[in-house]
């Protein structure tokens, strides 16, 4: 294990991006809904019809944030006022959660259709952690974080999962705020300090920068590593490899 590592008593994991390959589905979902919504309304108001960029809009807007959070902030860029509605709302695009909802019901059929894969690096690192003690936590804002957890076998890696849900119900903010993460930390008993933050998203790092944690790690999948470090990061890695004392790359 990284000695930079050996100093804290608990690490918490973001999980798309990070343990397991699915940030990239999620990329895809959110494109091709926002991008059905933004032709449909083209269409409708005689408008140009300018697609959601994964690159840009998707790392900026969506990325790490809490589903209707990313609905709200990538709509405001774009000058798009829809009502809130309702988490009971059918997936559709005449509310924020409707379109939240139907990006939700791509993700589920791709996911169904195509499964999970853990990033091997990710899992050499959780068994050096384990076998040193170290706690360990998941804080996604997914909601469908338990799912992907035992579809990709590792649900009984980690003492506390803090997903979509367990914030919905305990009326914690998404990141960038602090609170899934210092809720985590929390319920492993380990104060703030000794704990570190790994994420992929900007809104991730500067969640864990913002609590004032221990460490925070950016994993720099997607070639992001400047916009990591100045959201907050104090180490950035290409995978979780790296942190298991090994070399890795982008697509490992």
């Amino acid at each position: 294990m990284d000695p930079r590592l050996a100093a804290y008593r608990a690490v918490l994991f973001d999980l798309d991006g990070v343990l397991t390959d699915t940030a990239g589905v999620h990329s895809r979902c959110w494109k091709r809904m926002f991008d059905d919504y933004l032709r449909e309304r083209a269409a409708r108001l005689g408008e140009k019809f300018v697609e959601f960029d994964i690159t840009e809009d998707y790392l900026r807007y969506v990325d790490g944030k809490p589903r209707y959070d990313g609905v709200r902030s990538f709509l405001a860029s774009r000058h798009i006022d829809l009502p809130d509605g309702d988490p009971s709302d059918p997936p559709g695009t005449d509310t924020i959660c409707a379109l939240g909802n139907r990006k939700n019901a791509l993700l589920t059929e791709v996911l169904a259709r195509e499964g999970v894969e853990t990033y091997p690096g990710s899992l050499r690192l959780l068994d050096e952690l384990a076998a040193a003690g170290v706690h360990m936590a998941v804080v996604s804002s997914s909601k469908n974080t338990p799912g992907v957890l035992a579809a990709a076998g590792i649900s009984d890696r980690f003492e506390a999962v803090v997903d979509g849900s367990v914030a919905a119900r305990q009326g914690l903010r998404g990141k960038p705020a602090p609170d899934t993460f210092l809720y985590a930390a929390e319920r492993l008993g380990v104060p703030r300090e000794e704990a570190v933050v790994v994420e992929d998203a900007l809104s991730g790092v500067a969640a864990g920068r913002n609590g004032e944690f221990g460490m925070v790690v950016g994993v720099a999948r997607d070639g992001n590593d400047e916009a990591l470090k100045a959201a907050g990061a104090d180490l950035v890695v290409t995978g979780l490899g790296e942190l298991a004392g090994e070399k890795t790359s982008r697509c490992e």
